[in-house]
């Protein structure tokens, strides 16, 4: 009788030793979420919770690797997808943004090859390539996009 005891009390002090690592294991995860903050870890996390609590239950050191796979593995599977349609896809609009579509005059020719030229849009003195080549000072031109600091122009439609 003796002898189980002493088995007995061996295995639940190796259980507890591993429900201790699982949840240090969780922590860690955690941390590292936390510093983060791009839903790398957290499947681990919840994997290693769930593997402390296999621990705690008196599974074995394999079935507890495996249950921290299994349930890190589903929470990756069905929370990825779901966390990356909710997620924001489109760069944030700056002011710069409003001036996309808008017409523009040319107040220093554009120079595609040596990159320089300027336009005023809605008041503002921009810096401006063009998408097709020299503009000439005093034609309109509409703003395609914007490149870093400067403003991507093409010749404006004659109507507008």
């Amino acid at each position: 009788m003796k002898g189980t005891r002493l088995v007995s009390r061996i295995v639940g002090d190796i259980m507890t030793s591993a429900c201790i690592f699982w949840v240090i294991a969780a922590v860690v995860f955690g941390i590292i979420e936390g510093a983060t903050v791009a839903l790398v870890t957290i499947w681990f996390a919840l994997g290693a919770v769930a593997a402390a609590v296999a621990a705690q239950l008196g599974f074995s050191p394999v079935a507890q690797v495996g249950t921290f796979v299994i349930v890190s593995a589903l929470f990756l599977c069905v929370t990825r997808p779901v966390l990356k349609k909710i997620a924001v896809k489109d760069p944030q609009k700056t002011n710069a943004d409003r001036f996309i579509g808008e017409i523009g005059m040319v107040i220093e020719p554009i120079d595609g090859i040596n990159s320089s030229g300027q336009v005023k849009v809605g008041g503002s003195v921009w810096s401006a390539v063009s998408e097709s080549g020299v503009i000439e000072i005093g034609e309109k031109v509409e703003v395609i996009r914007i490149s870093g600091v400067r403003l991507v122009v093409r010749p404006a439609e004659r109507g507008g």
